[in-house]
């Protein structure tokens, strides 16, 4: 008995504060387990960018971003829908798609995300180009308690997962703010040049929780 308890707590890493920079979650397996758990104290939005970077090649649907809610398991979402070759952004509920992407397979890639409940337009830059901005939801703040997971989508508030949507492949430079970034602020971003941290989630200061089988490591760069 001593020996399993011991086995569960290897499974699941507290919660501590780190500087990712330079680093990159990788999530090795498809399962239904594996995750990493944001911490944030904001608990309250009326708007949000988020910034990532990924590297996957899957060749089905799978989660890029969850944050859920008591009341709404997608309460702010990124989804790729590998069916109709599409980005999915969720917020509240709702769903808008954004289609041709050039979303290639075993390369880096730069997506943000950026919302307003006042006009409720959200907009997509990937690779540092954007989308058209599509209305979604208005009026309506993000209202926690939230939990915000990478690697895996939230069917309910922390859980519900489906292995068939999960990510596999490595993730880095996550960001969240609770405004929307300018044009100038995201291609900053995009080009790894000096931009302002997410003053929700910053990988720079990231508290977080691994949960099974996801490991930090060194970013991985192309040698010229």
């Amino acid at each position: 008995m001593k020996l399993l308890f011991v086995l569960v707590m290897m499974t699941t890493c507290a919660a501590r504060l780190q500087d990712m920079s330079g680093r990159m979650f990788t999530f090795p397996l498809q399962t239904n387990k594996a995750y990493v758990k944001l911490n944030t104290p904001r608990q309250d939005f009326n708007a949000v960018t988020i910034c990532h970077r990924s590297f996957t090649d899957l060749k089905r649907d799978h989660i890029l971003f969850s944050l859920a809610t008591p009341s709404r398991s997608n309460d702010f979402l990124i989804f790729w829908d590998n069916a109709n070759k599409e980005m999915e952004a969720f917020v509240g509920d709702k769903k808008v798609e954004f289609g041709g992407l050039d979303y290639k397979p075993n390369m880096w890639h730069s997506v943000c995300t950026t919302w307003d409940s006042s006009s409720g337009l959200v907009q997509l830059w990937f690779d540092g180009q954007p989308s058209i901005r599509k209305f979604i939801s208005s009026g309506s703040n993000i209202t926690g308690p939230v939990i915000i997971i990478l690697g895996q989508e939230q069917d309910t508030h922390g859980g519900g997962f489906d292995i068939n949507q999960s990510f596999v492949g490595m993730m880095t430079d996550v960001h969240m703010w609770d405004y929307t970034l300018s044009p100038c602020e995201i291609q900053n971003y995009v080009d790894q040049l000096n931009f302002t941290p997410g003053n929700v989630l910053n990988w720079r200061a990231l508290e977080f929780q691994i949960v099974d089988q996801v490991l930090t490591e060194q970013r991985i760069t192309v040698c010229h």
